[in-house]
């Protein structure tokens, strides 16, 4: 085969990008396509009125890793933005995650022994948590489950709790200290002049066509790679053959506005009623531009819905039905010669930014080493 690149690699996201860097670095000609009209995946973001908006959500960077945080940093700088989202519950508002202030807020408790003790007496003894509802129930029973969880969890998956795996809220932090950053790791930020501004610096001298659709010209397109990277969607690689992987999708609304809307980069909507989980106001994840941009703000209503073909999948629906089906698509992917997958499609995972990174490299680095053998 006379192939004129070494790899082809499907989708720009950060695991395609992260790899074609990788491998364009030491020395491989690389071809990157994206069946979208920019680069970037689900992380493009793009400049308007002055605010850097987050097209497909909020993204903010954040790891524990001390060589991904030096990896990002030599295609970006980073600001010192903390993620610390609130919460309007039935028009009260709530600090958020849970923490001692929220604890204070909801039963009046200044210490942590006192917060532990309310939280024993309030959790419900449940020994062997099945879904969701029990689990939450069992960690902080049944007042916080009602403000923060059950509302929000039921829009976003639009299923009820009782049918969801307690995977899903393992997510979230509780803590019994006024530390209200939601997340626990050392290093946080988004990227100075957003992140499609950091994708084309990961993307500079990369052979890069956006608006082509792999699974058009599927033929061709495996022909003119020795190897191809695919980060799409694993079920449609291998045309539905056992079924369709279930996700969720979501649907923005943005708005233009005059002033300050919220005071806050994030507000979540946890009461079932209101339709959308959360607001978001895109100034504030830039500290850095809040002051020449007070006259006016950008904000995003996030509204949940069922994914249909055509839709951008966001989140993998993890229950045992998807995960057995996922597993026999892995395992005749890991039979494939000419194809490596990865990225949050291809391995069916709600990876956070620095997992997805953290994966390119390690996958690009197995590699090499394999080419040298």
């Amino acid at each position: 085969m006379n192939s004129v690149y070494d790899y082809l690699i499907v989708g720009s996201g950060l695991f395609g990008a992260v790899f074609a860097r990788q491998m364009t670095d030491a020395g491989r000609k690389c071809l990157v396509i994206e069946s979208r009209n920019h680069i970037g995946g689900n992380v493009y973001s793009e400049k308007i009125e002055g605010i850097e908006v987050h097209t497909y959500g909020p993204h903010i960077f954040h790891t524990d890793s001390e060589e991904i945080w030096k990896y990002v940093n030599r295609f970006a700088k980073f600001n010192t933005f903390v993620y610390r989202p609130k919460v309007n519950y039935k028009g009260r508002i709530f600090s958020f995650p849970v923490n001692l202030m929220t604890l204070y807020q909801l039963w009046g408790v200044k210490n942590p022994e006192d917060a532990r003790k309310k939280l024993e007496s309030a959790k419900r003894e449940i020994s062997n948590p099945q879904n969701l509802e029990e689990y939450v129930l069992s960690i902080v029973g049944e007042e916080i489950y009602e403000t923060f969880v059950k509302g929000y969890t039921a829009k976003q998956w639009q299923r009820d709790p009782k049918e969801l795996p307690a995977d899903i809220i393992k997510r979230l932090p509780i803590r019994l200290t006024f530390d209200d950053n939601y997340y626990f790791d050392r290093y946080q930020g988004c990227p100075i002049g957003g992140y499609t501004s950091m994708m084309l610096n990961i993307l500079a001298g990369i052979d890069v066509r956006t608006g082509i659709d792999y699974f058009e010209d599927r033929g061709y397109w495996n022909s003119v790679a020795k190897k191809i990277i695919f980060t799409g969607m694993l079920d449609r690689f291998y045309d539905h053959r056992f079924g369709e992987l279930q996700y969720r999708s979501l649907k923005f609304e943005h708005e233009s506005l005059n002033g300050d809307f919220q005071g806050n980069a994030s507000f979540n909507y946890t009461d079932a009623s209101v339709p959308f989980t959360r607001i978001i106001e895109h100034k504030h994840f830039e500290p850095e531009n809040l002051i020449k941009n007070a006259n006016h703000t950008i904000i995003t209503r996030e509204y949940p819905k069922e994914y249909v073909k055509g839709d951008v999948p966001y989140y993998p629906i993890n229950d045992f039905r998807n995960n057995r089906m996922y597993s026999i698509y892995k395992e005749m992917a890991s039979l494939e010669k000419r194809f490596i997958f990865g990225g949050r499609l291809s391995e069916y995972k709600y990876y956070d930014m620095h997992q997805v990174i953290g994966s390119a490299l390690s996958k690009s680095r197995r590699e090499l080493q394999n080419e040298e053998k």
